[in-house]
């Protein structure tokens, strides 16, 4: 139990965090691109998390275009529309791109990315090869600090007063986006890779909720936001994308993979 006594999750104030692995990424080899096998041309879809945009990966976005992967950006200036409004963009999105690469598409998706990149993957196999999510709460996503459940209440109550562009309460158990809410639960696609990343020290979401069944389960050392600026996220996915190219994957146990962590250990 932590000071906040919050589902087990540590202090928020390990958030703080970020400076640090900011500045341990760049002086990182791995920044430089250093025993990063190329991405020959992979196309990459990133989502953003909760409240925020595409410039929050616009580091990860760069280093994946110097490791040889073609980067796509999802159009969010924030993540807080409604869950169906916001699959059914991406959606767009991605058929453009696959048809424009003419090859399936990888999705990285940080935290309520992650979860909008899996509904992808469930609805158009066909599309994508594989994901990676960092810090993606996808058995409950309501497994947050209330400090963002709180946020979620707010940007909630605005967009059911009429704000657009963001998601109304009736999101969280109505009609609008019952459909994503199943696909969110639905069995993952056999013949798409799937890779979650968590951190048991992450101060926003219980690194619990991170584990699925379908998924091969990676664990990191980083904070929640920290997760798109941490070295061993990109070493990570400098081994795993380059498996993702193609239709692979068999689901994995809902605990913690010992060959997953055993593989991020081994690059480390």
């Amino acid at each position: 139990m932590t000071v906040l006594g919050v589902r087990g999750h540590p202090p928020i104030w390990n958030e703080a965090r970020f400076g640090i692995e900011l500045v341990s990424l760049v002086r990182d080899p791995v920044f430089r691109c250093e025993g990063v096998p190329h991405g020959a041309g992979q196309p990459v879809l990133l989502i953003p998390g909760f409240l925020a945009g595409d410039d929050s990966l616009g580091l990860m976005t760069k280093w994946l275009r110097r490791a040889g992967y073609r980067t796509f950006a999802c159009g969010m200036r924030s993540n807080v529309d409604c869950g169906a409004a916001a699959i059914d963009r991406l959606t767009e999105r991605l058929e453009f791109v696959a048809e424009r690469e003419g090859r399936r598409v990888v999705i990285v998706g940080q935290s309520r990315g992650g979860g909008l990149a899996r509904v992808m993957a469930v609805r158009r196999p066909d599309l994508v090869s594989g994901i990676v999510t960092l810090g993606t709460p996808h058995a409950d996503p309501m497994a947050v600090h209330p400090l963002v459940v709180l946020q979620v209440a707010v940007v909630g109550l605005l967009g059911t007063l009429g704000f657009p562009g963001l998601f109304k309460k009736s999101c969280l158990d109505g009609g609008c986006c019952a459909a994503v809410r199943e696909d969110l639960a639905a069995a993952f696609p056999t013949d798409v890779g799937f890779c979650s990343v968590y951190s048991r020290i992450d101060g926003i979401v219980d690194w619990r909720a991170c584990l699925d069944s379908g998924a091969q389960h990676f664990e990191i050392g980083s904070s929640h936001c920290g997760m798109g600026v941490h070295p061993e996220t990109y070493r990570l996915l400098g081994n795993v994308l380059p498996m993702l190219r193609e239709a692979r994957a068999e689901p994995a146990d809902a605990v913690p993979s010992v060959a997953g962590e055993a593989r991020l250990r081994g690059v480390a």
